[in-house]
């Protein structure tokens, strides 16, 4: 038996179109959107149905079969999101008469708090690297530099030597929708960047003319895939036994300078959050924070042992 061909939506092309141009959306994204909406226009198909005869009954039914498929629900509050932003669109240019998507809510997905890492397992994994080599030196400069300025891993692999201000010790990021952002990276990581670019990345580009700061080794940019491979077996050497990705270092970026007492909106902009909200996720590490000065040292916290009295400490009334 063939497998079935994907029915062709245009309108699902020009909505792509559109969220590219005016809003910027990563590669990454609008392969999403479109594998969202492609999931929809076949499921509509069978159905001898189109994307613009959809209104708030079908699209239940659409939404309670992606729950009968297994589907989390987050990954059906995302498909949500793609239907939601495509409906409003095909609405304002004029190709449906009604937004079906209006007054449908979001599955309750809950906010899990994102894994981190102890600041003593992150300087186990810095320390993992073998910074005799020019390997080791690449390896050690990148687990700083993603570390000390809470990186998206793309960013990182991404990085190119013009974004990098040695004088002054900053990173100018271009993150999700081409925002740019200015990240200090601290003395730490300049030392082991200084290093790296003086006495490993020469070697590594082979004298080959490369923008990247940090070249594989076969002197190629490096893939997402590529660091992630290299991470678990650093985590490996280092003895870092919790589950790691390269998004687990921006967490714990994020933790760690909220347990140092940063501020939340500070925070926002070191990690190139749009919205507060979606820092809001480590106000849990500040609520903790709170808690623990609390315990240490509220006088009826309960750990503190009871000031010692004196005759001159009576009052009569």
């Amino acid at each position: 038996m063939t497998e079935q061909q994907p029915v062709h939506e245009p309108l699902v092309d020009l909505w792509l179109d559109h969220a590219w141009m005016e809003k910027g959306l990563s590669e990454h994204s609008l392969s999403n959107y479109r594998r969202d909406l492609q999931r929809l226009v076949d499921w509509l198909h069978r159905r001898q149905q189109r994307l613009v005869q959809v209104d708030r009954a079908i699209l239940f039914d659409y939404l309670s079969d992606l729950h009968r498929c297994g589907l989390s629900a987050r990954t059906v509050s995302r498909h949500l999101s793609a239907l939601r932003g495509f409906y409003r669109w095909a609405l304002r240019d004029g190709h449906v008469s009604a937004d079906p998507t209006q007054q449908v809510d979001r599955p309750r997905t809950g906010q899990p708090l994102p894994k981190t890492l102890s600041e003593a397992d992150v300087e186990a994994l810095l320390a993992a690297p073998d910074t005799a080599t020019a390997l080791g030196l690449r390896d050690r400069a990148m687990l700083e530099v993603l570390y000390a300025a809470g990186l998206r891993v793309s960013e990182l692999v991404g990085l190119t030597v013009d974004q990098v201000n040695m004088r002054q010790g900053l990173v100018r990021i271009v993150g999700k929708g081409n925002k740019e952002r200015l990240v200090p990276l601290g003395e730490e990581a300049m030392v082991w960047l200084q290093r790296y670019m003086r006495d490993g990345r020469p070697q590594l580009c082979a004298d080959r003319q490369l923008d990247v700061v940090f070249p594989s080794q076969r002197a190629q940019p490096m893939t997402r895939q590529t660091f992630w491979h290299r991470l678990r077996q650093l985590a490996v050497r280092g003895g870092v036994t919790k589950p790691l990705s390269p998004h687990t270092l921006r967490h714990a970026f994020a933790t760690h300078l909220l347990n140092h007492g940063a501020d939340l909106r500070v925070v926002q902009l070191l990690l190139g959050h749009s919205d507060l909200s979606t820092t809001q996720i480590y106000t849990h590490v500040a609520r903790q924070r709170l808690q623990d000065l609390h315990q240490a040292h509220h006088p009826r916290s309960g750990t503190r042992r009871p000031r010692a009295t004196s005759n001159d400490d009576t009052q009569t009334e």
